[in-house]
């Protein structure tokens, strides 16, 4: 007989299992994409908490976003990480931001051209959303050269 403390084990190996499965059927060339600029870490842990509910979102974006859109000709990557980093700032989107500023670092933008796009932003969208912009990239950098000196 299966007791109730079996139960959670035996339905994480599940979860794991369909996770797993489910990651197959991603589109691979925009899953590939999105590892490439996020990093497989960030990556693992968003699909790890994918239920059914979510499952219909992890597609959309994994194709339409990472493959449709991040793998069309006629702009480099570090180009079209510095275009979602102002575009985050203007629509007050600070997880978001965090993840695309660390894909931008990723894909090779410097401080330097993280900070003007931040600066670009101020007549476009104001001080108060350029300045959370700033401090987020802050906090970003700071644990990007940390991980860099490790």
């Amino acid at each position: 007989m299966t007791s109730r403390q079996d139960r959670p084990s035996r339905q994480a190996n599940t979860s794991r299992q369909a996770n797993t499965s489910r990651q197959q059927s991603l589109d691979q060339a925009g899953l590939a994409t999105r590892r490439e600029v996020l990093g497989d870490d960030y990556v693992d842990a968003a699909l790890s908490q994918v239920d059914d509910f979510s499952w219909p979102m992890q597609e959309l974006v994994t194709r339409n976003c990472w493959n449709d859109i991040w793998n069309r000709p006629g702009l480099a990557r570090p180009t079209r990480s510095l275009i979602n980093i102002g575009m985050l700032v203007a629509l007050n989107r600070p997880h978001e931001l965090k993840v695309h500023l660390r894909g931008a670092l990723n894909n090779g933008c410097s401080e330097e051209e993280i900070r003007e796009v931040l600066l670009q932003c101020v007549p476009y969208c104001g001080f108060p959303a350029a300045i959370d912009g700033l401090r987020v990239a802050r906090e970003v950098i700071a644990a990007y050269r940390e991980e860099q000196d490790r």
